[in-house]
């Protein structure tokens, strides 16, 4: 099939890669000169694991390119991915103009094209946004909806660091629309794709993604508080969630059930936050989904001052992006207690094996220079530079490489945001929730 993906992110990107390897012709669509270039020379526009690899295969083979004309992408194919960010305002209202944006884009080419067109929204968005990309469309182009295109919905679950194999083996396909021509051709799309499809109503396919994301980010801060709790009576927070996941009855998996750090990244704070303002536009009362956020707060705030309890003013940071396997800083908990540390006069120096910033750009650079104007100058591509300098290491990130450096250098104090499975073995290590 014929496909367009608008906004080459994170999602975009991923769904190139992976849409070219089942055999489909890809064209991708984004305003930057420089993602599209990018893609073209046959290099990906961000770090994830194996996503380098499909897109170059991708270009080689023809089935991969990408342009600046939303007219050009339209005209060649019949489906059409939305794939642009929806950032969230403090107040959780979510910026929907990206969306806006490519919808006014796509009506303008649906102008002079005949044949039927099917647009699938896989940002996530809050119910009715279909509906208004649909309006949009209309408007502009001048088109019927369900004659001669049709808007439905597509939510993704990539989460980053294994996005590409969450999308050829997904727990589920969701997909919203009350249009059997739609549903067959997206359908087809997936076929190849190992998890079953659910179709449902637009709205339910528009909200589920806030839904899983909201409990993804109660899972993490329940843990973080069970493990607080633990640490001050002397209890294995580690032991105590592993007993309780398995129970698969009534505790759900195991995912985001062990005691570690503040959850972050480009998904749950925002979708939390949309959720929250969804229910109070709506006067429902939701103390619990409320505090979350609150929670998540004082974890780092926790850092903070476990970090100034040692007396040091010189700190090393192992990890700055928010998970590892990947470059994304946006909503990064380590960024923030990086901020944190600063602001209280604090030395510091911080090693991401996956983080330059003269490769940052977009969203991703604003948000590091909002948050760490002088990241250039505390960054370092030497770990071993960065701990001989500090006498106190963050290792925020899941790092093989990270094991044993509490034995490597025994006069050095190491805290752990995110346990490594060692903390028991050496005296100059300490986790923030076990």
């Amino acid at each position: 099939m014929n496909i367009s993906v608008f906004g080459l992110g994170y999602v975009g990107c991923v769904s190139m890669g992976c849409l070219s390897k089942l055999g489909h012709s890809v064209i991708g669509v984004d305003v930057s000169e420089h993602k599209v270039n990018l893609i073209n020379a046959g290099k990906a526009t961000i770090i994830e694991e194996g996503i380098s690899e499909l897109i170059e295969k991708g270009v080689e083979s023809g089935n991969l390119k990408a342009t600046t004309s939303a007219k050009e992408a339209v005209q060649e194919t019949e489906f059409s991915f939305i794939c642009v960010g929806t950032p969230v305002a403090p107040t959780g209202v979510m910026n929907l103009d990206y969306v806006k944006n490519v919808a006014q884009d796509i009506g303008q080419a649906l102008r002079e094209k005949d044949s039927f067109h099917v647009v699938a929204v896989r940002s996530t968005v809050p119910p009715g946004t279909c509906a208004m990309v649909s309006g949009i469309i209309q408007e502009i182009s001048g088109k019927v909806p369900e004659i001669n295109y049709t808007v439905i919905s597509n939510p993704e679950f990539l989460r980053e660091g294994t996005a590409v194999d969450d999308y050829f083996d997904p727990s589920v396909t969701v997909i919203g629309s009350d249009s059997e021509k739609a549903l067959e051709i997206a359908r087809t799309i997936y076929q190849d794709v190992n998890a079953p499809i659910k179709e449902v109503e637009v709205n339910v396919a528009e909200i589920i993604k806030f839904v899983n994301n909201s409990w993804h980010a109660v899972k993490i801060s329940f843990a973080n508080e069970v493990g607080g709790i633990c640490k001050e009576l002397g209890v294995d927070s580690h032991k105590v969630m592993s007993l309780f996941a398995e129970d698969h009855k009534l505790n759900l998996g195991k995912a985001y059930t062990k005691p570690g750090f503040a959850y972050g990244g480009s998904c749950l704070p925002k979708d939390l936050s949309g959720m929250v303002y969804m229910g109070k536009k709506e006067f429902v009362d939701i103390p619990m989904l409320s505090a979350v956020p609150d929670t998540n707060e004082s974890l780092k705030r926790k850092a903070v001052q476990l970090v100034l309890s040692k007396n040091t003013r010189k700190v090393g940071i192992l990890g700055l992006s928010f998970k590892e396997g990947t470059d994304d800083l946006r909503f990064s908990p380590y960024v923030d207690v990086a901020e944190g540390l600063l602001g209280k006069g604090v030395q510091i120096s911080i090693y991401d094996k996956n983080v330059s910033y003269t490769n940052l750009m977009g969203i991703n650079k604003n948000y590091i220079d909002t948050h760490l104007p002088h990241i250039g100058e505390l960054l370092s591509d030497n770990m071993d530079k960065v701990i001989e300098e500090s006498e106190v290491i963050l290792i925020s990130h899941k790092d093989q490489s990270y094991i044993d450096l509490p034995a490597k250098y025994p006069n050095k104090y190491f805290i752990e945001l995110t346990r490594n499975n060692h903390s028991d073995k050496y005296p100059n290590i300490e986790g923030i929730n076990w």
